[in-house]
């Protein structure tokens, strides 16, 4: 049986680990600058938009969107990503604000599956509406590829973050907490494949990765 000659050996694994390291090194300095992007705070209550679009993902979410409604912050409220077969008023339902008076301003999607049929579903809305802007409410760890996502679709609306924060989530001290921890590498790495899908779809003209 052959052996490699150890110097041979070190010829092939050297340069593999420090390229390993490299990439270590650049993963994490991207790493914690993406947890500077996860909003603490709503920054923006003030202003008025066209449309609300709430990604679905729990009653925190819709509840926020149908204040933000009764508060008269937009003319209409998507809720985009609902399951086939759950409709309006089951959703309501769900809520701890039932304002069955604004039925008639809210629309719900039934198509998107994951945050990137969330931007495609809101753009079909936004072309069906007219709206120019909107207010995206979502969870605070997932605002920012849910950003990412909305600004390369809705290239031509205003988009203005309203964050929603779960309890579970530890945002301010995330590495005290193996959960939230996890939770962050997990948005961190789904959104590097998204900047780099839309990377390659920009250089290529082409859609990429559908």
């Amino acid at each position: 049986m052959r052996h490699f000659p150890v110097k041979r050996k070190r010829r092939i694994f050297g340069p593999l680990l420090i390229v390993s390291l490299i990439i270590g090194l650049v993963w994490s300095g991207g790493f914690l600058a993406f947890t500077t992007l996860v909003p603490s705070q709503v920054k923006d209550h003030i202003t008025v938009t066209d449309g609300i679009v709430v990604l679905t993902g729990g009653t925190e979410r819709l509840n926020t969107g149908l204040g933000l409604l009764s508060d008269h912050k937009a003319k209409k409220l998507l809720i985009s990503g609902v399951y086939h077969g759950v409709e309006l008023e089951e959703l309501l339902s769900l809520s701890k604000e039932s304002p069955q008076e604004l039925e008639c301003c809210i629309d719900i999607g039934h198509e998107a599956d994951n945050t990137r049929g969330n931007a495609q579903e809101t753009s079909d809305w936004i072309a069906a509406t007219g709206f120019k802007s909107v207010r995206l409410v979502t969870a605070n760890y997932h605002m920012p590829r849910s950003l990412l996502e909305f600004s390369y679709y809705l290239p031509y609306t205003t988009i203005i973050a309203h964050p929603v924060f779960p309890e579970h989530v530890k945002v301010d001290q995330w590495w005290r907490w193996p959960g939230t921890a996890s939770l962050l590498v997990g948005e961190y790495n789904k959104f590097l494949l998204v900047w780099v899908r839309q990377e390659l779809a920009r250089q290529t003209g082409l859609e990429i990765l559908k």
